[in-house]
């Protein structure tokens, strides 16, 4: 799209039309799922850490490649911040057994990262406030993980990924503490909630939301997840299952707060104050992520270093998709974006 409609020349916004697949050359095409194979599992060291809020302890998880850089540089590093229903490990390293790599975390530690993630604030293997650790709290949770990761790795500068309402948590902390953030990825985001119909379903219960601090989540909640978009045929049902045998063995509950602040206080993220380099990433049948509403993100954004990327054949969960290997695609591209040249 030309520049003097809003979007800079040297940005690629796919899928508008005909999807991300239509602008790759066939060739290209059918060698996507080649390319997005990952390397053994015992190639990939894996490390727990504990960061500290106050006296709530936070339960951090890192994966990389355990052979050195040829170098012994330090790797990039990617922060994966999760949404509102699951956990870290249940969201970005999730095993399905017979079904494939659904673990994004050993993708992008295969693509030669170094990967974390965290569980926030009364999610998983994390300890609980007891409040209901909306996109405040999460950023609250971020600023103390951070340095855990700078003391681990030896570097300041992160990307940071965040997928569903962990999109929001990532983007809030991308406006706090913008020197800590490279380059930032939001999958499934929202804005201002403009025209997600999902969103307006959780709008007539939002002060179930705001009276209680944690809401029920059980089986039948995590399978909703792979229909509500009216597009189950996208995801394999061997994942919905092993996400909830993931999820509920740490119980029928979760925190309420990005639920409530994703109905009742919208906008949490001022687009302009996000200064770092940004993909919005869009599944086409998103019942939550409406065009509408990313485009007015989008064109908001100071850095011309930005994309806005619809994936077809995709709904509001990508990473669990049957199409996962696009977003591992358009990922990967982003994330090792050549320096631009001085003009």
């Amino acid at each position: 799209m030309d520049s003097d409609r809003g979007f800079p020349r040297r940005t690629v916004v796919a899928g508008l039309g005909a999807g991300l697949a239509a602008l790759l050359p066939a060739g290209a095409r059918a060698q996507t799922a080649a390319a997005a194979q990952t390397v053994p599992a015992a190639d990939i060291a894996k490390s727990e850490y504990s960061a500290k809020k106050g006296d709530v302890s936070l339960y951090l998880l890192r994966k990389r490649l355990a052979a050195p850089t040829q170098s012994n540089a330090p790797r990039p590093v990617v922060f994966l911040a999760h949404g509102s229903s699951n956990s870290a490990g249940a969201s970005y390293d999730l095993s399905v057994p017979g079904k494939g790599e659904y673990s994004l975390m050993n993708v992008l530690a295969g693509y030669g990262f170094d990967v974390w993630t965290m569980d926030h604030d009364g999610y998983g293997r994390s300890g609980s406030s007891g409040n209901n650790s909306d996109i405040a709290s999460s950023v609250l949770d971020l600023k103390a993980a951070i340095p855990v990761v700078e003391r681990e790795t030896g570097q300041r500068k992160f990307h940071f990924y965040g997928t569903s309402s962990g999109g929001i948590r990532a983007a809030a902390y991308a406006q706090a503490e913008p020197e800590r953030v490279d380059r930032l990825i939001l999958v499934a985001f929202t804005y201002k909630g403009t025209g997600s119909p999902e969103i307006a379903r959780r709008n007539a219960v939002a002060e179930r939301y705001r009276n209680n601090n944690r809401r029920k989540r059980d089986a039948a909640m995590i399978r909703s997840i792979f229909t509500r978009d009216g597009l189950a045929a996208s995801y394999d049902p061997a994942v919905a299952e092993a996400l909830a045998d993931a999820e509920l063995k740490f119980g029928d509950q979760v925190p309420t707060g990005t639920y409530l602040d994703m109905t009742a206080n919208l906008p949490l993220v001022d687009p302009k104050k996000v200064t770092c380099p940004v993909m919005l990433v869009r599944g086409e049948h998103d019942g939550i992520a409406t065009v509408a509403d990313l485009i007015d993100f989008y064109q908001q954004l100071p850095n011309g270093d930005r994309q806005f990327v619809i994936l077809p054949n995709v709904a509001h969960s990508a990473g669990f998709s049957n199409n996962r290997h696009l977003l591992w695609h358009v990922v990967r591209q982003f994330l090792t974006m050549p320096t631009a040249a001085a003009t």
